[in-house]
């Protein structure tokens, strides 16, 4: 992966994510659409990598403060 970008996907956004990946998936294969298999794929890439484009482009980041 990408080494130099850092997480802005938190737990429950992660856990929501993967499940619409889940069910894009599956839709994709029901109805065999190509479409719908790259936005589940990109879906469930998000929630792996914990880190969203879009997210990133806005400057916004669900993941909890971490205190040092």
């Amino acid at each position: 992966m990408i080494d130099n970008v850092k997480k802005n996907i938190g737990t429950y956004d992660r856990l929501f994510r993967f499940t619409l990946a889940v069910i894009l998936l599956f839709f994709s294969w029901w109805y065999a659409s190509w479409i719908v298999l790259g936005f589940g794929l990109f879906t469930l890439y998000e929630a792996l990598a914990s880190w969203c484009v879009v997210y990133h482009l806005l400057g916004k980041n669900s993941c909890p403060i971490s205190k040092k």
